[in-house]
């Protein structure tokens, strides 16, 4: 894994190509720190900063093939480089390096854009075609790595990070408010928005191909469900765990690639303790895994974490994330975020992240994924409920089933199925509504923008986040079942848009770690979405088939286990012993006036009410989280100066 930054076209004068080149690859060196690269030709440049994993003697970038047509910077890995290097030799290509990098180039040579199609693996990258003088840059398919651009003059810049961005003169950081309102009720900007206006990031599965005549973005491959009433494709459920089984062993197998060791998270759930329990035979030298822990008895797991690393026999290391840690590293988090996150989730694993890179390792296994793949959320079930009580509006007995979706929120036992009904919106929504099952989520959310300015609610008065969600959903989307609707947004607006890049990319990146996921094989996931939805969420049970493919692997308190979902203390994490003076300082009446972004005596109430007691609601631990996420953005980024800023 790497990052990259480049541009295309008349804008950058030929002696400053490579100074603005090693500024922008100077912003991301904390994704490379093993090598540095420049490339300048006509009307294009590449930079590149490298973490070298697959061909350390001979993988360096920019790459060049021999003839002089193509060059590349790359950021990721493509796992089946060997059986695509096995092809391409067969067909006369002749390999100078043993790195997947070079792969890539041979085989866009061969086919041109058509070539992702062939490409197994997590990445981005820029191709340069001397000859056609025309430039593609391209995402995989889950938009696992990431990829911003923005034109200036008439010139394309593009960049595996923000930052790089930001040493472009012309390009400044400024909050765009639609972006805001969106992470405020969705958790994430709809790409292509990001937080900064202006700056788009290329969305997953999709290729912007550039030449003298303009740009052009389309995508290259989407994520499909049949329709809820075409004959099922896997109706032999044991045929279908094989199956999944051998995929999962070969999404491992290939992930376990590297010239370097490579690691497992191990966070004592289901999806990482099978991928640990795959990977450990394959790792020659024997697993290490990694962990954190907390402090708090809600939030930890670290009783099945040293279950599940004595089980496999793996070299086990932990992190505390205890008082004070999430409020230390918060700062800093949100400079790599590089967007306001409305939860403190991303900040443990930035620890994590620091604890692996210290243990000397570059590249760690991760669970993510199975959850969206194999329906593992509560969401899922909670919709399925909620649909369930719809049917009968007046029931008082069907809302007591919400108690037994989130045993590790006590506050839910005492309450009554009025109460239960009237949360989670149980008969409030038409069943038809595309975004039913997400409903009670963005209502909660949003609930947390009464703490937006004056001025900015007017400039939002007519925009609203959720229908513009809807608007993007597929044409077909209204046939498919009501799981794979509720599948569809999580996998393709959440997981991208937060947890494989707050919480996966940008904190493993910011310490040069690398993550690899298994259950995003592209493989994989086409499998999945076209599984029944009772083999995955088989009643009230997540990952049903996946647990069948995989309780030979594991102890059976684990394999067992309910999803519990990752989280970390919130607000609690920012007052008492825990209050660092940036804490105070955002929440000012002097910092809120200055942003205008929020109401300074509706946020400065809501410091005074968490100073004396915690929040305990949904509601004011977003809004406390996203209200000083955005602030430090605003501290962060707002005074990046470019540097016709900085010469002026």
């Amino acid at each position: 894994m790497c990052g990259f930054s480049g541009y295309f076209g008349d804008g950058v004068a030929p002696d400053a190509a490579r100074p603005l080149l090693q500024q922008m690859v100077a912003a991301i060196a904390h994704r490379g720190p093993d090598e540095q690269g420049i490339f300048v030709g006509d009307r294009v440049g590449l930079g590149h900063a490298r973490l070298s994993i697959v061909g350390l003697g001979d993988g360096q970038q920019p790459m060049t093939l021999a003839n002089g047509r193509f060059t590349i910077v790359f950021n990721g890995e493509i796992f089946n480089y060997v059986e695509l290097r096995d092809a391409l030799r067969a067909q006369g290509h002749v390999f100078r390096t043993g790195s997947d990098t070079e792969v890539i180039l041979h085989l866009y040579e061969r086919m041109g854009p058509d070539c992702l199609s062939r490409l197994n693996g997590d990445f981005a990258f820029a191709i340069w075609d001397a000859k056609e003088q025309r430039l593609m840059i391209a995402r995989d398919r889950m938009g696992v790595r990431p990829l911003f651009h923005t034109t200036v003059g008439g010139t394309l810049y593009f960049a595996s990070e923000v930052k790089a961005l930001l040493r472009v003169p012309g390009v400044k950081a400024r909050m765009d408010p639609f972006a805001l309102d969106e992470i405020f009720t969705l958790w994430a900007p709809i790409a292509p928005r990001t937080a900064f206006r202006d700056i788009f990031e290329l969305e997953p599965a999709h290729s912007l191909i550039a030449d003298r005549n303009g740009a052009t973005i389309r995508p290259y491959w989407t994520l499909q469900y049949p329709d809820a009433d075409a004959p099922a494709q896997h109706t032999d459920a044991r045929a279908a765990a094989e199956e999944l089984r051998s995929l999962l062993t070969d999404a491992t197998r290939i992930r376990m690639r590297a010239d370097v060791p490579v690691g497992s998270y191990l966070s004592g759930g289901l999806d990482s303790s099978v991928v640990s329990a795959l990977a450990a035979p394959m790792a020659a030298e024997g697993l290490s895994t990694f962990s954190v822990t907390f402090g708090s008895e809600e939030h930890d797991e670290s009783a099945f974490q040293l279950q599940m690393a004595e089980a496999l026999g793996t070299r086990h290391h932990a992190v505390s994330c205890g008082d004070g840690d999430i409020a230390d590293s918060f700062p800093e988090v949100i400079r790599f975020t590089e967007r306001p996150v409305l939860r403190t989730a991303p900040a443990p694993l930035y620890q994590l992240s620091g604890l692996v890179r210290e243990k000397g390792l570059k590249v760690v296994l991760t669970g993510e994924g199975a959850d969206e793949v194999f329906a593992g959320y509560d969401i899922f079930k909670e919709a399925r409920v909620r649909r369930f009580c719809a049917r009968q509006p007046g029931s008082r007995i069907r809302p007591h089933l919400f108690r037994k979706l989130y045993p590790y929120l006590p506050g839910l036992r005492q309450q009554s199925a009025e109460y239960l009904a009237a949360f989670f919106g149980a008969g409030g929504e038409g069943t038809d509504d595309p975004l039913f099952s997400h409903r009670p989520r963005l209502r909660g959310t949003a609930a947390a923008k009464l703490f937006f300015s004056g001025d900015l609610r007017r400039e939002l008065a007519d925009y609203d986040a959720a229908a513009e969600l809807a608007a993007r959903l597929p044409h077909d989307f209204g046939r498919w079942h009501p799981l794979h609707q509720a599948q569809y947004i999580e996998s393709r607006f959440l997981l991208p848009g937060y947890i494989l890049s707050s919480q996966g990319d940008r904190m493993a990146m910011a310490h040069g770690i690398e993550g690899r996921f298994p259950f995003l094989d592209h493989r994989l996931v086409e499998f999945a979405t076209r599984l029944p939805p009772e083999m995955k969420l088989k009643g009230l049970v997540e990952k049903h088939i996946l647990r069948e493919a995989t309780k030979d692997l594991l102890p059976s308190a684990i394999g067992s286990r309910t999803k519990q979902p990752y989280r970390a203390p919130d607000s609690q994490s920012f007052v008492g012993g825990n209050e660092r003076g940036y804490v105070r300082d955002a929440f000012s009446k002097k910092k809120l006036e200055a942003s205008g972004l929020f109401s300074p005596d509706a946020a400065g109430k809501l410091f005074e009410k968490c100073r004396a007691r915690p929040a305990s609601g949904y509601r004011d631990n977003v809004a406390f989280v996203g209200i000083l996420s955005t602030q430090l953005w605003q501290e962060t980024f707002s005074k990046t100066r470019t540097p016709d800023a900085q010469a002026a």
